[in-house]
């Protein structure tokens, strides 16, 4: 897959280490985090070089304890306590295990357990967890807490740390080097479909997917952190990304703050995943409807798209007030995970702000592709990061077939499985990703489903739901769909069914009336014959997306 475009080149470093020691060294006093104290309620600010400081209070303490090379896990939410430990165990020679925090009890012991964990930091709302399941967690020989006050005989306290660590020497911990080829974080799936695996990323993988991602589209001025920081998009491209590129981090407490936060920390960027951003499109596109301004957005979008055609924008003024929703200064949204619907990428476009879809997967770090805004599409992923190469295998008469991928970002394996990294990773380096998608004419990559939900109908026919689902979604009243096969008696899937959870009250024929209607641009073996109308909405991953095997 050849590369159509030009790339900026970027700085290049050989460690994470070397990494913030660079950004300090020319942004010292630049505000590297923002976050609400929770006491307070107060901004706090902290610059580079005092976010530099207290990794290596933490590192030199951890090191004078035996831990300078350990596996060292982290489960709490988000804050600023564990991006510092994060970053500490990264310029190590240590591995870093985050933990998802929503993980049952035994997926979370399984995890601990499996990954050699020694160390546990947690936040205080798992402190009651650790205290009962320390039992159960024989491999860990030291519990850290970020709220807890004073040193017990089994738990440290995490400010007892630092102000240990500060007044240790620092030279055992800065002589710590682990060889960038080999393991440094390890991310476990989140096991939806099975035993949770352990991801083994180098750190030569984390610094090829920031510097290549950067290669392609830019961060710039300040971000908002809203997904979980166990999650490789922002732990690594959020997270180190904006270390990477001495931007300023400001820390979303939670999901309920998203609107707040981006009024009050005013982000030019925003990590994000496609049921996120349909949120905000649906909330505000829901909103101008019921305030009646429905015919005065299109006439300013129509306004807006002529005068654009002739090198004026005027969008800063005619979208002023909707822009404010986010804060007045956000000019683009990255959104990973998943493809993006084609009209909330142009409604994001027509009121300025770029957004700009990618696609990537835990095991390449987790970036495949990216849009470049200089040349954005909705309909697609982008293309290839540089430093990787895409193959489609086996492609039919469409073109489509699984997404190969080979280059620095792909894994190393997955820990102490080499029977299940053997079924996707090939002996020369290509990884099966398990998605299904073709190149463009104009080497673009687009995806078109999950493997695994492929439909099979009974006249031979593949049917990829998530593409359906595309054009249901876009029925106003539609929250979240999912399609899938009708059986049989015979077990066969001969027609398509469904599944939705409406935000008003409607028949279900009407409903089927509109999915159809949507649907008859298509071949008539993708149209919807059945619906099943949901009470509730679907169970869903820490990210927001469906759990399809509830289904």
């Amino acid at each position: 897959m050849s590369k159509k475009y030009r790339y900026v080149p970027r700085m290049t470093v050989s460690s994470i280490r070397e990494m913030l020691d660079t950004t300090v060294s020319a942004h010292p006093d630049d505000d590297a985090y923002q976050f609400r104290d929770g006491r307070s309620g107060e901004i706090t600010h902290v610059t580079f070089s005092e976010f530099n400081e207290i990794t290596e209070n933490l590192g030199a303490a951890l090191t004078e304890m035996g831990f300078g090379k350990a596996h060292i896990a982290c489960v709490g939410e988000n804050s600023f306590d564990w991006i510092c430990a994060y970053v500490t165990v990264l310029k190590s020679a240590g591995v870093f295990v985050p933990v998802d925090k929503d993980l049952p009890t035994a997926d979370k012991i399984h995890v601990l357990t499996e990954s050699d964990s020694t160390v546990l930091f947690f936040s205080s709302k798992y402190e009651s967890w650790v205290r009962e399941n320390m039992r159960a967690l024989k491999g860990i020989k030291c519990f850290i807490g970020f709220s807890v006050e004073k040193d017990e005989r089994k738990i440290r306290s995490y400010k007892e740390l630092l102000r240990h660590g500060a007044g240790l020497s620092r030279k055992e911990y800065d002589s710590l080097k682990s060889d960038e080829n080999e393991l440094k974080l390890m991310v476990y799936t989140s096991g939806t479909t099975g035993i949770a695996k352990g991801v083994m990323l180098s750190e030569h993988n984390l610094l090829s997917v920031i510097s290549n991602a950067l290669y392609v589209t830019q961060i710039f001025g300040k971000s908002l952190s809203v997904l979980p920081y166990h999650h490789t998009y922002e732990g690594v491209l959020d997270i180190l990304g904006c270390i990477f590129e001495a931007n300023t981090l400001c820390i979303n407490s939670s999901l309920k703050r998203i609107v707040k936060d981006l009024q009050e920390f005013k982000p030019t960027q925003i990590f994000i995943v496609p049921a996120i951003a349909e949120f905000m499109y649906t909330s505000i596109i829901k909103n101008i409807k019921q305030q009646g301004k429905e015919k005065t957005f299109n006439g300013a979008v129509i306004l807006s798209r002529s005068m654009r055609k002739v090198g004026i924008d005027l969008r800063p003024v005619l979208f002023k007030t909707l822009r404010s929703v986010f804060g007045g200064d956000l000019v683009k949204i990255i959104c990973g995970g998943a493809p993006i619907r084609p009209e909330i990428g142009k409604f994001f476009d027509d009121i300025g702000i770029n957004l700009i879809g990618g696609y990537g997967i835990t095991e390449c770090s987790p970036l495949v592709s990216v849009n470049d805004e200089k040349s954005l599409t909705y309909d697609t992923v982008g293309y290839a990061l540089p430093c990787t190469q895409i193959r489609i295998d086996e492609p039919n008469e469409e073109g489509i077939g699984e997404i190969l991928v080979k280059g620095d970002t792909v894994m190393l394996g997955y820990y102490k499985q080499p029977d299940k990294t053997a079924e996707v990773l090939t002996e020369d380096g290509w990884f099966s990703t398990g998605d299904y998608g073709y190149v463009n004419k104009k080497e673009r990559l687009v995806i078109t489903g999950r493997k695994k939900n492929i439909i099979v109908l009974n006249n031979g026919k593949n049917v990829y739901p998530e593409e359906i689902e595309g054009y249901i979604q876009d029925i106003p009243y539609v929250e979240e769909v999912i399609v899938k096969g009708h059986k049989n008696e015979k077990g066969d899937e001969t027609s398509l069914d469904a599944e939705v959870y409406l935000s008003e009250p409607h028949d279900e024929s009407e409903v089927l009336a509109d999915i159809q209607k949507k649907l008859s641009i298509l071949p008539m073996y993708k149209n919807v014959t059945r619906v099943e109308i949901r009470k509730d909405p679907f169970p869903k991953t820490s990210t927001n997306k469906i759990k399809r095997q509830y289904n």
